[in-house]
């Protein structure tokens, strides 16, 4: 009797699938989990990224990382990767897939990479060498010798360990408790820009000055996590994703994954230093460690390392102690990927630029020729170049999604997708999937906006809706999905009509 109705449910399912018909399976398994980290520390003497010109680390703080998650609900898989790098290149990101769902059948489009944007880490983006090799000898000379470059041998490191950490984290999966929860921390990012009294906006205007009025845009201080622990060893924690909102940008010195070393001490700390912390920034392109209202010296890049990661990380383990434990189903992705043109400068200011960049008599203020050498090259970059294909994702596990941008985003436009998504738990991820520069809020652009974020370069020059086209592409996604369930606790029993014996008991005086 099985086997006939055996028969007849597979019978009827294949008619289903070829009519497209097939009813939604919430689960065909145990929820499972993996994680895996590989080591993608530059070499002392590379190239250092996170400014517009030429740097070179000499001494090693702490590792450089690829850390890696997959997860599956019995049906699918995604497969969540941070790396402690300043950003990630859109062909990295595409050759990474592309070779990871060749190895494990992991869908291209259910892998997120997101890079940390650690000051502190290694050459993996800005200018590939061989870039503008048909550009003007004086492009060339700005794009190879006065700007960072990408060292291919690390990219090509990089790439190997981004691969081998996925499909490693593939085959490990196991059946796994999980969990999600988000928690607070509002004493370590603040928004960098303000508005002055002369009504402009201006990018970290100095501590005590006296122009400041308010901030020009608000902080994301949540914590979101999402933890995985052994089946089998329920006191095991395999590993955790973790996602925040500010820069890292407080640089201790030399090599180093910024704060989110210090991050992940903390949790380590507690749960053992096999588990595996994948960072995720949230909408962090205007949110950084500095306080310009504070009245207070600023620490040095050391401790303000184990001030922000280890009170985030501080906030991701008391989450992890508190959340209850279940599956996390269903995991599932979508992604919309079109190009957005970037904004062209004007050709009398290229051409006012390329004289400032070949004067070289003294006294050109430094900051105006890094500016104008980026806009000679962004002028380079446009004739080769003038869309930029962008992609946003949405990563679903169970009641949480992941919404990411390529952008170094603006905190307002992840508050938005946090309002709109239609899940109790939304993490905006910054710098995945991909690398396009600042992506500021529309007022940002306008009369009394301004501020470091809205300069045009190189690096930073979409459209100026391009923000707003993302928020509204991630919020689409996430709607197309279903959340699922967060694991709650077991009901207390009924009230069996009497209270504890023990407490039961009139005032005793004597």
């Amino acid at each position: 009797m099985i086997q006939i109705l055996h028969r007849w449910w597979t019978t009827t399912l294949l008619s289903l699938t070829a009519l497209g018909l097939c009813p939604i399976v919430a689960s065909a398994g145990p929820f499972r989990a993996g994680f895996a980290e590989r080591d993608i520390t530059p070499e002392i003497g590379m190239e250092a990224p996170g400014g517009y010109g030429k740097a070179y680390h000499r001494v090693l703080h702490d590792p450089c990382k690829v850390r890696a998650s997959v997860l599956d609900d019995g049906t699918n898989r995604v497969a969540i990767v941070g790396v402690d790098a300043l950003g990630i290149r859109r062909e990295t990101v595409q050759k990474v897939r592309s070779a990871v769902e060749t190895r494990t059948g992991i869908p291209s489009a259910s892998i997120l990479i997101s890079a940390s944007h650690s000051h502190s880490s290694g050459p993996l983006v800005w200018t590939l060498p061989g870039e503008y090799d048909e550009a003007p000898p004086i492009v060339r000379q700005l794009a190879y010798e006065q700007s960072t470059l990408i060292d291919p041998k690390y990219l090509a490191n990089v790439e190997a360990a981004l691969i081998e950490a996925i499909c490693e984290a593939d085959r490990g999966r196991i059946p796994a408790r999980a969990g999600v929860g988000k928690g607070i921390e509002s004493t370590v990012a603040f928004n960098r820009r303000f508005r002055m009294r002369d009504g402009r906006t201006i990018t970290h205007p100095g501590q005590g000055n006296p122009g400041i009025v308010k901030p020009a845009g608000p902080v994301d201080p949540e914590v979101g996590v999402i933890g995985a622990w052994d089946e089998a060893h329920p006191n095991h924690l395999l590993g955790c994703i973790v996602n925040f909102a500010c820069h890292a940008t407080t640089s201790p010195v030399g090599i180093s994954a910024n704060y989110i070393h210090d991050l992940e001490k903390v949790i380590q700390g507690y749960y053992g230093k096999e588990t595996v912390v994948v960072f995720l920034p949230g909408a962090s392109g205007d949110i950084t460690q500095v306080d310009n209202r504070s009245p207070h010296q600023n620490p040095d890049g050391e401790r303000w390392s184990q001030i922000v990661g280890g009170k985030v990380g501080a906030e991701a383990l008391k989450v992890l102690l508190t959340m209850e434990r279940g599956s996390l189903a269903p995991v599932a992705a979508r992604q919309k990927i079109w190009e957005i043109p970037r904004r062209v400068p004007s050709p009398d200011r290229v051409k006012h630029c390329l004289e400032l960049v070949q004067d070289r008599k003294p006294g050109v203020d430094p900051t105006a020729r890094t500016f104008a050498k980026e806009i000679v090259l962004l002028d380079a970059l446009i004739r080769r170049s003038p869309r930029v294909e962008v992609e946003v994702q949405a990563v679903q596990v169970g009641p949480a999604v992941f919404v990411t941008t390529p952008a170094e985003y603006f905190c307002q436009y992840g508050l938005a997708i946090k309002a709109a998504s239609g899940f109790p738990f939304t993490f905006p991820v910054s710098l995945a999937n991909g690398c396009v520069g600042y992506v500021p809020t529309e007022d940002a652009f306008g009369p009394v906006g301004g501020g470091y974020e809205t300069r045009l370069t190189s690096y930073s020059n979409l459209e100026i809706t391009a923000g707003s086209q993302m928020r509204d592409a991630g919020i689409a996604l996430a709607r197309q999905l279903k959340p699922g369930q967060a694991p709650q606790p077991p009901h207390s029993r009924p009230f069996s009509g009497k209270p504890w014996s023990y407490g039961d008991v009139r005032p005793e005086r004597e």
